[in-house]
C-alpha cells in the first residue's frame, strides 16, 4: 500500500573513511588539514553531521560516509547566557559559539569537570552526547545566579537543579 507506513528499518552505519584532519580546537575553531576553516558557515554546516558515539569520538556522519574529528576538550563553546524567570522557574540559555541555542534543563543537563588544580569547568549539553564548554565569562555570570538548594550551591534552570561540585 503506497503511504502507508510500514515496520520501522535502522538505516545502516555509513562507511567509516578514517581521518581525514578535522580537528576542533579547545577554543571552538574548526581546522582541516592544520588550517583553520575561516567561513563560519562552513563550521555551522559540519557541526550539524557531529555527533560523539558511545566509544568517545567524535565524528562527521553523512548517510554515506563517516569520518573522525579530532576534538580538543568539547565541539562547541557557550559563549552567552539569558536568563529569564527567577527561583526554580529560571531558564538559562545558552548560545554557543555556531550559534547553536539551547535552554539547561532535564535533558540539556549543566555539568562540571573537576580540573587538576582542584577547580571545575562547567559544560552544557548542547545535543546527543555533544556539550559546550561554558566561557569564563558566561561562568562568571552563572555563579552569580547560584542559589543554595538542599545546602549546595547551584543554579535553577527548566524546572532542574544544578549544584555546583564541592571545592576543597
Amino acid at each position: 500500500m503506497r503511504g502507508a507506513a510500514g515496520p520501522k528499518r535502522d538505516k545502516p552505519e555509513p562507511n567509516f573513511c578514517g581521518d581525514i584532519g578535522m580537528k576542533i580546537a579547545r577554543d571552538g575553531t574548526w581546522y582541516y588539514q592544520e588550517s583553520p576553516i575561516k567561513r563560519i558557515a562552513l563550521a555551522k554546516l559540519f557541526s550539524t553531521v557531529l555527533r560523539k558515539e558511545e566509544d568517545g569520538v567524535h565524528y562527521l556522519v553523512t548517510p554515506v560516509e563517516k569520518v573522525s574529528v579530532e576534538v580538543e576538550d568539547s565541539p562547541f563553546v557557550a559563549v552567552e547566557m539569558t536568563v529569564a524567570g527567577e527561583g526554580d522557574a529560571q531558564a538559562l540559555s545558552f548560545r554557543t559559539n555556531l550559534d547553536d541555542e539551547v535552554t539547561a534543563d532535564a535533558e540539556h543537563k549543566l555539568t562540571f569537570r573537576p580540573e587538576e588544580d582542584g577547580s571545575f569547568t562547567p559544560f552544557v549539553t548542547v545535543r546527543g552526547a555533544l556539550e559546550a564548554r561554558i566561557a569564563r565569562s558566561v561562568f562568571y555570570d552563572l555563579v552569580e545566579l547560584a542559589t543554595e538548594q538542599d545546602g549546595r550551591l547551584g543554579v535553577w534552570s527548566g524546572g532542574s537543579f544544578f549544584p555546583f561540585p564541592k571545592v576543597d
